[in-house]
């Protein structure tokens, strides 16, 4: 360990060192495999059986797995690997397709349950919530007997679903927490466990490191969370750029004075659609219109129908490689208008480079701006957010 790595634990233990200093609980209350969990209580005869869910559930399909039964990972299979090598992986593996709204639907019954407990939690997704325990409970055990309550309370509630929870002083500690004993598990984490606990595990286990940023980490020798806070920062500046860098060595010692929102506005809607056989840019324009056509929509519908106008219009788009673009305009006043998002998307379309042909294709409509309040003329009442559901790339652990 470098002075400057000895110094920064030091720096991390020191909100448990002072008797006199309060700490915050946070919780990260995490769904176990919620798709698969959901489908497996339509279909309990399935329950110790390799599951994966994803597209129509065809493994013939050009889809990809949105998640998998914990059976199904010992074989390799995971969140957006392809339908096809899935199968392959495991021959044995039962497909089933995608049933957002009943995902939806079970999301709901699971933070009514939490509220009944604690009505202050974020929503951060379908099957993710962080809660501030200071708010409801002095926590002197750490908060876990709290977080017992909260777990028994969610399996009665849900028929059978489990959830993970983590406990720690801030946000981006009970997120990791909330992962290191899945599923079912219940984990606290204190300031004086970053070095033991935290700095052995891989860089991409802190949420906001993602597959680039782990790379370029990598080319630097650094793989670990350990590494990372022992890293000069004027090594990660020059890499990475002041901001992102210091951001990083905050993250690696475990720091973030993040707070609770317990009112979120969606950023974003989506929809989208892989193709039964890969279309050409040029030769099958006429058909990937219409595709955009229909996508934009079912995003005005979206948009209309929880209040909502964007001004930024985009499209994804998957290579056959698998390889990702996505390009994006913005509008001069927001719009939930489906003919003006779909021309919008259309001009996106025109900057995707024709290099390889498509698998995937989907319209966004993002910075958006209520046009009116839950039960107002033209608006259904608001149901709890969820998050932008990108179609089958959905993520789901």
């Amino acid at each position: 360990m470098t002075p400057e790595s000895e110094t920064r634990a030091e720096t991390s233990a020191s909100a448990a060192a002072d008797p006199d200093r309060p700490v915050r609980r946070i919780a990260h209350l995490d769904m176990d495999a919620f798709y698969a969990s959901v489908e497996l209580l339509r279909r309990p005869e399935l329950r110790g059986q390799p599951v994966a869910i994803g597209g129509r559930g065809d493994p013939n399909s050009r889809g990809v797995v949105t998640t998998a039964t914990y059976e199904a990972r010992e074989y390799g299979i995971h969140s957006g690997m392809a339908l096809a090598r899935a199968a392959r992986l495991c021959p044995q593996c039962v497909f089933l397709p995608v049933d957002f709204d009943e995902y939806r639907r079970q999301s709901r019954r699971f933070k009514a349950a939490v509220a009944e407990i604690t009505p202050t939690y974020e929503d951060r997704g379908i099957d993710e919530i962080y809660i501030d325990f200071d708010v409801v409970h002095d926590a002197p055990d750490g908060g876990r007997a709290l977080a017992e309550r909260l777990q028994r309370q969610v399996r009665e509630r849900c028929d059978g679903l489990t959830c993970s929870i983590g406990v720690a002083p801030n946000k981006l500690l009970a997120k990791i927490a909330s992962d290191m004993d899945k599923p079912a598990g219940i984990t606290v984490l204190e300031f004086s466990d970053v070095p033991l606990r935290l700095w052995p595990l891989p860089v991409n286990r802190i949420n906001g490191i993602g597959p680039k940023a782990t790379t370029r980490l990598a080319a630097l020798g650094v793989e670990t969370i350990g590494q990372l806070a022992a890293t000069p920062s004027a090594r990660l500046r020059e890499a990475f750029g002041e901001r992102y860098a210091a951001w990083l060595l905050e993250a690696a010692n475990g720091r973030d004075s993040r707070r609770l929102s317990t009112h979120s506005e969606p950023v974003s809607r989506s929809r989208e659609t892989t193709f039964a056989r890969d279309l050409h840019l040029e030769r099958d324009r006429d058909r990937l219109h219409e595709l955009i056509d229909r996508l934009s929509a079912q995003v005005a519908a979206d948009l209309a129908r929880r209040g909502y106008a964007g001004r930024t219009i985009g499209i994804k788009a998957r290579y056959d490689d698998f390889r990702i673009v996505t390009r994006d305009v913005s509008l001069a006043s927001p719009t939930a208008n489906a003919a003006r998002i779909a021309e919008a998307a259309r001009v996106c379309l025109t900057r995707v480079p024709p290099r390889r042909r498509l698998r995937l294709v989907g319209v966004r409509v993002a910075a958006l701006e209520r046009t009116h309040r839950a039960g107002e003329p033209g608006a259904q009442m608001r149901q709890p957010y969820t998050p932008d559901l990108f179609g089958d790339d959905d993520r789901d652990d």
